[in-house]
Order: structure tokens, then C-alpha cells, then sequence
């Protein structure tokens, strides 16, 4: 009877032990990077609420910040929201006529930042197997598409590599919906 007291308690001990194995995360917090294919700054973005770069025009490839959220496993109808504030003339201030820093500057400087602009898109997360980091890049007319994969822009099995390849770079005189 002990020998049978003991294997039972062996399995109920090797249930407890398998049973207490750390389940790995639903959600993962990979970093922001952004791609700017546009002439303005993007001053400011967040994805889902959480912050990325700052961008300048034309900066194919950008800085990265720490996190946003998403599932471990890519789930069909997954978006990201993207906000963003866009200064349409980044490099307006190498016209002022006035010192930098001085009161007439500064009123140049008022001037300026009340024409940025302010956007908001939803669009699709394309599948991904593996989560990298979320790369989110900025286009002609207003348009941005997410990654999450964990492959690079430019590389196979990146999923805009059609987009990003067919780019001239120069935005059209008007956009689409304008």
C-alpha cells in the first residue's frame, strides 16, 4: 500500500511542477520605429496611444521607442490607430530674417507651429508569425501602413515591400480625397 501511497503522490507532485510552468505572454511590447517618406517632420506620433519618434522629412528609416502592445499571435481584423502632428514646412525657420531666439523669432516661431496639422488612421496589421518590432511608415497623402513582423524593411518576406519600393518620393501637386 505504501509503494502504491507513493506513486500517486510522485504524479500528483509531477502534475503540481507541470501545472506551475510559466505560460508564456498573450501580449508582447516590442519598440516603434518610424520611416518618414514624406518633406514634412512628423513631430509626433503614437500607435495605439503609445508614443514613437519624432521623424524628419525624408528619413527613410528612423528612430525607435520603447513600447506598444500586441498579441503574441496575429489574429485576422487586427488594427493600429496612428496619430500624428506634421509640420508641413520643417525647414521654414533658415527663412527668418530675424536672430534666433530673439522676440521677433519667437512670434515666427508662434506663427509657424499653428499651421501643423494633426491626423488620425486605423489601418490593418498585416500577419506576422514572429513579433519584431513595429514599424510604421509615413507616406505621400497621408497614408501609413503598420508592421509588426520580424523582418526588416527591404528584406524578403517583408509585407510593403511592393509600397515602399515603388515610391518616387516626390508627392503629388494633390492627393487622392482632397
Amino acid at each position: 500500500m505504501s509503494q502504491h501511497l507513493n506513486l500517486t503522490f510522485c504524479c500528483l507532485l509531477a502534475l503540481l511542477i507541470g501545472g506551475c510552468k510559466a505560460q508564456p505572454p498573450k501580449f508582447l511590447n516590442p519598440s516603434v520605429t518610424g520611416y518618414n517618406y514624406t518633406s514634412a517632420a512628423i513631430n509626433s506620433f503614437t500607435v495605439n496611444g503609445d508614443g514613437g519618434p519624432n521623424l524628419g522629412a525624408y528619413t527613410g528609416g528612423g528612430g525607435f521607442v520603447c513600447c506598444t502592445t500586441v498579441p503574441r499571435q496575429w489574429q485576422p481584423g487586427m488594427t493600429a490607430t496612428v496619430e500624428w502632428e506634421k509640420d508641413p514646412d520643417p525647414y521654414a525657420y533658415a527663412k527668418w530674417p530675424k536672430p534666433a531666439f530673439s522676440d521677433e523669432w519667437y512670434e515666427y516661431s508662434k506663427a509657424h507651429q499653428a499651421r501643423y496639422t494633426h491626423h488620425r488612421v486605423t489601418v490593418e496589421i498585416p500577419r506576422y508569425e514572429v513579433v519584431g518590432s513595429m514599424k510604421v511608415h509615413f507616406l505621400p497623402c497621408d497614408r501609413v501602413l503598420v508592421a509588426v513582423n520580424n523582418v526588416q524593411p527591404g528584406y524578403p518576406g517583408y509585407p510593403h515591400n511592393d509600397v515602399i519600393n515603388a515610391l518616387n518620393l516626390e508627392e503629388p501637386e494633390t492627393c487622392p480625397n482632397t
